[in-house]
């Protein structure tokens, strides 16, 4: 496994009976995990004082429940890349921020520090959400074309830049359908050096396409990989997608790019530690290839 241990201003303080109680800041939030199977003892207080949880409603969806007042938005910091990012409880039990991916961020921000020769390599990040990792590319010194097909993300990621002090760097924001860009860019002859994939478990295009990640994420990949240059750094593939394992993500990149290209691919679970027990809580996984 591959943990996310860096953080301060997040905090995974107990994992029992379907729920996750979480530390933002100062904000302690209580929300649901479908990994979390086990029944063990809630001992800590900050079950009983937690400022808001989400529900989850039987026929589908869910709604926050707030105990204490709290802020629309507020702002954590992973200070170890220097990043800063805005937090707001949404609609479907997110915060804007997946704190795992900081382990991905610490893996893409050291690739493209240890690029020879002062030069600037070029990440695609698809399905880019709030920006997590358009920021740590960003702060090591890489340009970004960052794409998502919400625009309301898009504009959230813009924040986060500004937030960390980002906001000048060489940065695309495009709002668009991932694979219907890649394919474009693909037709213009662009190449990226590093391409980074975050995608759904499932959703529905702006013109009522079905994404359903297992049957998809293949021919994604495959067409991504045709944007690789001709000197690539890497391609990272994460996924919280039960049925997408570290080993499936691991076969595809080694079959679509390591069996072309060389280089070598690892693949892990993504996890957070857990206070209360020590133990991690798996948050799916990531596959890399790297050259």
């Amino acid at each position: 496994m591959r943990p996310s241990e860096n953080w301060q201003d997040y905090k995974l303080l107990d994992a029992s009976g379907g729920e996750k109680l979480e530390r933002w800041g100062d904000i302690i939030l209580i929300r649901p995990d479908p990994q979390i199977i086990w029944d063990s003892p809630k001992t800590n207080p900050l079950w009983k004082s937690a400022h808001a949880r989400y529900l989850r409603s039987s026929s589908g969806g869910g709604s926050w429940e707030f105990y204490k007042k709290i802020p629309e938005s507020w702002t954590v910091s992973y200070s170890g890349l220097g990043l800063k990012f805005k937090i707001s409880p949404t609609g479907f039990k997110h915060t804007g921020l997946f704190p795992e991916q900081a382990a991905n961020w610490e893996y893409l921000s050291k690739k493209i520090k240890s690029v020879p020769g002062g030069k600037i390599p070029a990440a695609l990040n698809l399905f880019a959400y709030t920006g997590g990792a358009s920021a740590a590319c960003l702060a090591a010194g890489a340009s970004v074309c960052h794409v998502d097909a919400s625009r309301g993300m898009t504009a959230w990621a813009k924040e986060n830049m500004t937030l960390s002090g980002l906001s000048g760097k060489p940065v695309r924001y495009i709002v668009d359908d991932c694979k219907k860009f890649a394919g474009k860019e693909l037709r213009r002859g662009r190449r990226y050096d590093i391409i980074i994939m975050d995608p759904p478990s499932y959703g529905r295009g702006s013109g009522g396409e079905v994404w359903k990640l297992e049957s998809a994420v293949y021919e994604l990949v495959r067409l991504c990989a045709g944007l690789l240059s001709d000197k690539p750094v890497c391609f990272v593939l994460s996924s919280y997608t039960t049925g997408l394992s570290a080993s499936v993500s691991k076969y595809i990149l080694e079959y679509l790019i390591r069996k072309k290209m060389g280089g070598r691919v690892l693949a892990d679970e993504l996890g957070l530690p857990v206070e209360e027990t020590g133990l991690y809580l798996p948050c799916g996984s990531a596959a890399v290839w790297e050259l």
